[in-house]
């Protein structure tokens, strides 16, 4: 799959970032078991990579990896399974990493100047972020004319409440959001709790 169609495959992204091991594989079959098959888990925490692995191996799971933020981390994440990768941003080191690596990047921008460098390094999918301080659904909107080619997985500060406004922007894919693995109920281990939530937001479409 392109990026692309990984992202229109998406409603919601759900932003997961693993603190125990043990939660990974059941956390990926409760999204996947609610219809929420696309995955991004964070490098933000020490088990990151394993956490990738782990949820590899579940059927129907599209994996990828997030908080990309040096060169090294691109090789290491796509031998782990990851098939797509998410940074914060964007850098001439981080543009080399993904060629090199072959692993597709969906880079963080939040200025028209940002996306244009974006678009020039050869990019056309790109996050928002953090998607609200960014001026969300409005900077959305305004961009599309002067950068209509540009597809965007707006992230940061999203919930289901909300979600709704950024999907129906002509211009948007899919959405980021942590909101559908809380950690209160990962720690609880309530994952019939997790895929309700998987369900409510599969059932969300971008226009």
């Amino acid at each position: 799959m392109t990026l692309l169609e990984i992202m229109r495959s998406a409603s919601v992204i759900p932003v997961i970032a693993i603190d125990d091991p043990a939660h990974a594989v059941p956390l990926a079959k409760a999204l996947v078991a609610g219809g929420i098959r696309v995955l991004e888990v964070t490098l933000r925490t020490e088990h990151g990579l394993g956490a990738i692995r782990a949820m590899s191996e579940v059927e129907g799971a599209i994996v990828g990896v997030g908080t990309l933020t040096s060169p090294e981390e691109f090789v290491a994440s796509r031998d782990a399974g990851a098939v797509f990768g998410v940074s914060p941003g964007l850098t001439p080191a981080l543009i080399a990493a993904a060629k090199s690596s072959g692993l597709p990047l969906l880079p963080g921008v939040m200025t028209p100047s940002e996306v244009m460098a974006a678009r020039e390094a050869g990019f056309r999918q790109v996050k928002l972020f953090p998607a609200m301080q960014a001026g969300g659904v409005g900077m959305l909107n305004a961009i599309r004319g002067p950068l209509s080619d540009m597809t965007f997985c707006p992230t940061g500060g999203i919930t289901i409440e909300t979600a709704p406004a950024f999907l129906a922007c002509k211009n948007v894919a899919c959405v980021g959001g942590s909101w559908l693995t809380p950690k209160d109920a990962i720690e609880a281990g309530d994952w019939a709790h997790i895929t309700a939530l998987a369900k409510a937001a599969a059932a969300l479409r971008a226009s």
